[in-house]
């Protein structure tokens, strides 16, 4: 079920009554409906993964209890390793079967061996990558005594599957969302009011923004050898602003859905495209799964400790687990060995912390200095997205040779330039709206705080018309994929 449809517009409403009008007196009942409606919601889309999720639910539980009652070594690694093996295992042959068996096919056929392997033909359960890296942080942590196994299987199969971040995150930790199960919520008007206000918001981001972007940037990128290196540019901007759209757009309508049931999730976007330096641009980019692999990688390999070749290695190591992480194709393993490549010199100097807090905080306007480097940031950002739009390394290899060559600087030229004009425009718009709005949670926030009466509810309804013309085919969200 997809947040942009009409199903998911009848699905709310109707788990919100039952939710605050019918079992409020009963938290065991809340969360009760959160998994019964959390599998309808997954279940629209393909009743037969739901087998997926809930084994991966038991397995965990029966892990966490396990820990807690063990204190031997070894068998509280078996234990651990039991939850690995099972959720990695799952990923594994869904995602990355047909990768690594044409692989190792192609090495055969390198060398003169031919194999007659044939691929499966294997549907990606969506969601997957996120409901595992979910499932896997709670039996880490509680491996690591940093967490109470819960002993309640309805708690714990409510936050495995709690639907508005379900298929596309924040990837959320047990140690900030499990709580919130076990306490009474109640209904609080402002953070209903606010979580609305981000919903629409994140409707607009996907709406208006991303389908729209998507339309040009799949036109250029799918007949990229018929267009001028200038029009692979205004391509590859498309892509950048339709995969930020689409993905920050999908967090912000989780974020706001979960309020909307008395619960708090991890920010997952801060104004990536506003970072001064990659390292910055990381810190405020899928938050959730960049401290995921912080946290659960990074640190265990050893982190910053040590010299500085293991900091390199390290480094390369969770950058490129991070772009396989997003699909089974050597583009996304070269989109992260290059935003390694770009982390580099920042380590080397020690300024990869230099940029903690938001750009021109109090002003309206940044500086010169914050400027360039905000404008270079975009660029090699820019740069990297099109190894992660391209069909294989060879497409993004031809486009950015179009790229540099002397047709960059012709003007671009493809089939509905009018309309991609009007798109550039609402784009540019969403900026400014960003921009003004950066210090905040989500852009409108404080714009529509700040300004009352007539020209705050002009505000919703000119976004509210926007989305609803914008309408049209419901498109996934591109992270459904990953």
């Amino acid at each position: 079920m997809l947040f942009n449809s009409l199903d998911f517009a009848i699905f709310l409403p109707v788990v919100f009554v039952l939710y605050w009008f019918v079992f409020n007196r009963h938290l065991r009942l809340q969360n009760l409906l959160i998994v019964v409606s959390s599998y309808f919601f997954y279940a629209w889309w393909d009743w037969r993964f739901l087998g997926l999720i809930v084994f991966s639910t038991l397995v965990d539980y029966g892990v966490g209890i396990g820990l807690d009652k063990e204190n031997r070594p070894l068998l509280r690694k078996s234990y651990l390793w039991t939850s690995i093996l099972v959720n990695l295992g799952f990923l594994g042959f869904f995602k990355y079967y047909n990768f690594f068996l044409d692989n190792f096919r192609d090495v055969f056929t390198f060398f003169g061996q031919e194999i007659n392997i044939g691929s499966l033909h294997i549907i990606l359960p969506v969601g997957i990558s996120f409901y595992t890296f979910q499932t896997l942080s709670y039996t880490i942590d509680v491996y690591n005594k940093k967490l109470k196994p819960t002993k309640d299987f309805i708690e714990f199969s409510a936050y495995v599957s709690f639907f508005p971040q379900l298929v596309a995150g924040p990837i959320e930790r047990a140690n900030q969302l499990l709580p919130q199960f076990k306490t009474q919520r109640f209904f609080s008007y402002e953070e209903g009011v606010n979580g609305l206000r981000q919903i629409l918001w994140g409707l607009f981001k996907k709406v208006v923004i991303a389908d729209n972007c998507a339309e040009f940037a799949n036109l250029i990128f799918n007949n990229s050898e018929n267009y001028s290196g200038s029009t692979l540019v205004l391509g590859a901007l498309f892509f950048t602003f339709q995969i930020y759209g689409d993905f920050s757009g999908y967090s912000d309508i989780a974020i706001g859905t979960a309020r909307l049931f008395g619960f708090k999730l991890m920010r997952n976007f801060a104004y990536p495209y506003f970072s001064r330096d990659i390292a910055e641009f990381w810190r405020r980019w899928h938050i959730s799964l960049s401290t995921w692999f912080r946290d659960y990688l990074y640190i265990p390999l050893g982190g910053s400790k040590g010299g500085m070749a293991k900091k390199i290695r390290n480094t390369f190591i969770i950058f490129i687990v991070s772009g396989f992480w997003h699909g089974a194709n050597w583009t996304f393993i070269v989109w992260g060995a290059l935003n390694a490549i770009y982390f580099l010199p920042l380590l080397l100097t020690s300024n990869n912390r230099s940029n903690l807090e938001i750009i021109a905080k109090g002003k309206y306007f940044p500086n010169i200095s914050d400027l360039g480097k905000m404008g270079f940031t975009f660029m090699l950002t820019v740069f990297a997205w099109i190894f992660f739009r391209a069909e294989n390394v060879g497409h993004a290899a031809s486009i950015i040779t179009e790229i540099f060559s002397p047709s960059l600087l012709s003007i671009p030229a493809f089939f509905g330039m009018s309309k991609a004009l009007t798109v550039i425009i609402f784009t540019i718009i969403f900026l400014l709206v960003e921009w003004f709005g950066r210090e905040n949670e989500f852009a409108i926030e404080k714009l529509t705080n700040k300004y009352f009466g007539t020209l705050k509810w002009a505000a919703y309804f000119i976004i509210g018309v926007l989305v609803l013309i914008s309408s049209g085919k419901e498109q996934e969200f591109i992270y459904f994929q990953f």
